[in-house]
């Protein structure tokens, strides 16, 4: 289940339900603390497999003393940071060989682009 602390920031009667919304107390989810040797070896699993599923995902929950759901969450966390790491190394060798890389898809510049094309009405 879920670790949830105390009221936060109000002195209300007693704490909200885990998924009760709205009310004067928000409960906040306790952050996780690996210890060392549970990071050195999701660490170790994540090199061999960057998913990790089913009765795998099991078994390496039960060996390290955490729930399933910390390690699929420790999981996708960790792709995305190997994810970002590879995309800031490419650009690195991009940069070392002069190549301008092209603007992300979420810029402005596609949106300007169609917009200064000229359009022909009839009238």
């Amino acid at each position: 289940g879920l670790e949830l602390s105390h009221c936060v920031g109000t002195n209300s009667l007693g704490p909200a339900g885990p998924w009760r919304s709205g009310g004067p107390c928000k409960m906040k989810r306790v952050r996780t603390v690996f210890k060392p040797e549970q990071l050195e070896r999701l660490e170790q699993e994540f090199l061999k497999q960057q998913y990790m599923v089913g009765t795998e995902r099991v078994d390496l929950a039960a060996t390290l003393h955490l729930t399933e759901t910390q390690v699929k969450v420790w999981f996708q966390n960790r792709r995305i940071k190997w994810r970002k790491q590879s995309m800031e190394q490419k650009a690195a060798k991009l940069s070392q060989f002069g190549v301008i890389q092209p603007a992300s898809a979420d810029s402005t510049d596609s949106k300007e682009e169609h917009e200064e094309d000229p359009v022909d009405v009839e009238l």
